[in-house]
């Protein structure tokens, strides 16, 4: 079954969707914590009251975690389920799951 070529594009959806998505989140994480230590004068800048701009960037870290969460349920539900569920139905009737 890895062999198959429906799985190895399964796999191929899968990665070009999970490893770019993956390598700009975590260049977003690594930009706030190098703001942190070596831009502490921008990132203490008041935005509204005593809400700074760390303030921000940190309930954006969330908003973001949680936005990338939803985005990969659409992907999956749309690209990724209904190929793995073709491929489970095959190996089903072919006797090998």
């Amino acid at each position: 079954m890895q062999q198959s070529p429906e799985f190895g594009e399964l796999r191929r959806r899968y990665r070009s969707f999970v490893f770019p998505l993956t390598v700009a989140f975590v260049a977003w994480y690594l930009l706030y914590v190098l703001l942190s230590n070596y831009a502490s004068g921008f990132m203490g800048a008041k935005v509204v009251g005593h809400i700074n701009i760390a303030f921000v960037f940190g309930l954006a870290q969330f908003l973001t975690t949680f936005l990338i969460a939803w985005w990969y349920s659409r992907f999956a539900a749309a690209k990724l389920d209904p190929k793995a569920g073709a491929i489970k139905s095959r190996l089903e009737q072919e006797g090998g799951a």
